[in-house]
């Protein structure tokens, strides 16, 4: 095993790949803004700038809101405009600033060391071990790209991007040889619409999506982890924040007059499922995420996300949080407890099982067309594609690769990059 800082000769994916990470595009939960932080622009404008280079058809890129557009010209007749997206934002869990990447050459299945938690800190370098992600061992004798240990790496969804746009290369390259050498174009496909986002970390990638510009009638997101992972359904998603207002008395004084908004919200959340929480559940079964929990005597909030596959499901948990709130409203006094809850998307199976399965089977063929064993599984998360597919886009996940996104432990194999760039060739020449 051999680690290094730097990468010698990259293949175009990974090229793309280490470039766009150096970019920080960490999304904003807080900002109220669209996009959540200006600094996502800059990856926008780099995109917009590349494909007009590569000679793309109808770049756009709309500025206020940082969504980039483009096409790939048809060499053949399709039945359909078949789309391929992925986010240009990283999580707001971690830092995003000066990504450092390393690289692990012939892994060799042992604890591959990361730098200090924190540049400079002198605390004890962290550690990617199989012991605790034991998927590593699937990877002897891969290069893995991995963070320092000092921030996430990003392929959450840089991999995605950069995939897309060396899937784009090959294409456009393809075209323009057609054209200089007065013959046909090897890949045979209709027109490709390409489309990057901001802020889906945050749940709002297509709140201003265009789809009139993007053009495609159907699509995938390639946002998924590792390779071979497809999926079509989603959790239905909601957001709910508690606020608990109490009363500040001194506490020598408190008896039958304080009112602990701190200990209320505490209580509040010790009167939910104890099973149902991320980390305690798996497959298709939901969660309450308790994301931030802050307060004092006088006022308490807790901030939660709820997730469940099932619709019927996901609709109980948001009815416990109401019951709640109705129940310690009676117990400390009207007002005392306020519940305000927020849909954030639904299932996508909903608007791809039956119709559009032949998007799952069509990318699944790819795949094994491809030697690549396909896993078919319930995303425990969300994707662009879940919104979109309630306004009329059908759009299911394909993998890019990744694992442990969101944290210092995130890495991504480049032999996997590799092979999904000739799955997005595969499925965009599928006839």
């Amino acid at each position: 095993m051999n680690i290094t800082n730097t990468f010698e000769h990259p293949s175009p994916v990974i090229e793309k790949f280490l470039r766009y990470i150096a970019v920080d595009t960490q999304s904003s939960e807080t900002s109220g803004a669209h996009p959540s932080t200006e600094k996502q622009k800059v990856l926008g404008r780099m995109l917009a700038e590349e494909l007009r280079a590569m000679h793309a058809e109808n770049v756009v890129y709309n500025e206020e809101h940082n969504y980039v557009y483009a096409a790939i010209p048809a060499t053949c007749e399709a039945d359909e405009v078949v789309g391929f997206i992925s986010h240009m934002d990283t999580s707001p869990e971690t830092s995003g600033t000066d990504v450092r990447p390393q690289f692990v050459r012939d892994y060799d299945g042992s604890d591959i060391p990361l730098g200090p938690a924190v540049r400079g800190s002198g605390d004890a370098p962290l550690v990617l071990s199989p012991k605790q992600f034991p998927e590593l061992l699937e990877y002897k004798g891969k290069t893995l790209i991995t963070t320092d240990g000092s921030t996430l790496l990003g392929a959450d969804d840089k991999a995605g991007v950069a995939e897309i746009m060396a899937m784009a290369e090959v294409l456009l390259k393809d075209i323009e040889a057609a054209k200089a050498a007065g013959t046909e174009p090897q890949y045979r496909h209709g027109r490709i619409a390409i489309a990057f986002t901001p802020d889906e970390e945050i749940g709002e990638g297509t709140a201003f999506f265009d789809l009139e510009q993007f053009g495609a009638d159907v699509a995938y997101t390639v946002d998924g982890g590792a390779l071979g992972e497809l999926e079509y359904e989603t959790f239905n998603a909601a957001a709910a924040t508690v606020t608990v207002k109490g009363v500040t008395v001194h506490p020598g004084e408190a008896k039958g007059k304080m009112v602990n908004a701190a200990a209320i919200a505490a209580e509040f959340h010790c009167a939910l499922p104890a099973d149902q929480v991320p980390e305690k559940t798996e497959g298709r079964e939901g969660f309450f995420y308790l994301c931030e929990m802050k307060g004092e005597t006088e006022e308490a909030t807790l901030q939660y996300i709820i997730r469940d596959h099932d619709r019927g499901l996901f609709e109980e948990k948001k009815q416990l949080l109401r019951d709640l709130e109705a129940r310690f409203n009676e117990t400390y006094g009207a007002g005392a407890v306020t519940v305000t809850l927020k849909d954030q998307y639904f299932n996508m199976r909903e608007k791809i099982d039956p119709d559009y399965l032949y998007l799952v089977d069509r990318a699944e063929a790819a795949m094994r067309d491809l030697g690549i064993e396909p896993h078919i599984q319930p995303i425990r998360g969300g994707t662009d594609g879940a919104s979109l597919s309630f306004r009329g886009l059908p759009c299911p996940n394909l993998c890019a690769g990744g694992h442990n996104f969101h944290g210092r432990f995130e890495y991504v194999p480049v032999e996997s990059m590799e092979r999904i760039v000739e799955l997005l060739l595969h499925i965009a020449c599928a006839e």
